[in-house]
């Protein structure tokens, strides 16, 4: 879900936002409230399902989009049902033997693959699994990132519905490298909305959107088999 290095610089209009309207130093009070809201509220959910879109972006300032809907269940089931560039290609993690099962597309219904989830053919270029995508995990790293993995000041943008914080820090997936990271959490769910990821030079290189996010669905444990 993440390509090399890009070399688009952040939407200007992304860096008037923060020129105009940022707050560059909270106290410490501050960030530990946002990160007890968002800890809180996840402990609430049993289940979600959020469509994701995944931009990727090339040097040549193109990008790349996949987008998926993804299906989790505590305390590690995961479900992804591709839409784009791979539509009907189904992953479910773990199988009894703890494996990620893949469907290709247009294989048939039976066929399926049992991969490790560290597998090169799972493991993205960031270095994340599929075994690494869930919200809690995110929630976690964003607190890394706002305490000790932090490597500059963290900026604050707020509004009716979010607040946005944009910090340079270790990167979440890949050792010895730091990465500029943007989050947008919702102020209603108390849940991350989007993440972007650029270079310490302000280029971006990934962004992800959690669209529609529905919580504490009931979705059943049949879901995660391939023949549920």
């Amino acid at each position: 879900m993440r390509s090399s290095r890009a070399c688009l610089a952040f939407p200007i209009v992304i860096l008037a936002f923060f020129a105009s309207s940022h707050t560059p130093a909270r106290t410490a009070s501050d960030t530990e409230s946002l990160l007890k809201n968002m800890e809180g509220a996840y402990a609430q959910v049993k289940d979600y399902q959020t469509d994701i879109e995944v931009k990727t972006y090339s040097g040549d300032g193109s990008f790349a989009i996949q987008k998926f809907l993804y299906t989790f269940k505590k305390p590690d089931r995961i479900r992804l049902d591709f839409e784009t560039p791979h539509s009907g290609m189904v992953l479910v993690y773990p199988d009894q033997n703890g494996k990620a099962v893949l469907r290709p597309p247009g294989l048939g219904r039976f066929f399926t693959l049992h991969l490790a989830p560290d597998n090169s053919f799972l493991r993205m270029s960031s270095g994340q699994r599929v075994d690494q995508t869930d919200l809690g995990l995110l929630i976690k790293n964003i607190g890394h990132s706002l305490t000790d993995q932090r490597r500059g000041p963290a900026e604050f943008a707020e509004d009716d519905g979010n607040i946005r914080v944009r910090v340079l820090a270790d990167d979440h997936f890949q050792k010895g490298v730091e990465t500029l990271y943007q989050f947008l959490i919702d102020k209603k769910l108390w849940l991350p909305a989007e993440v972007e990821e650029s270079t310490p030079e302000s280029r971006l290189e990934r962004k992800i959107i959690f669209h529609n996010l529905r919580i504490n669905t009931g979705v059943p444990d049949s879901f995660f088999r391939m023949d549920g």
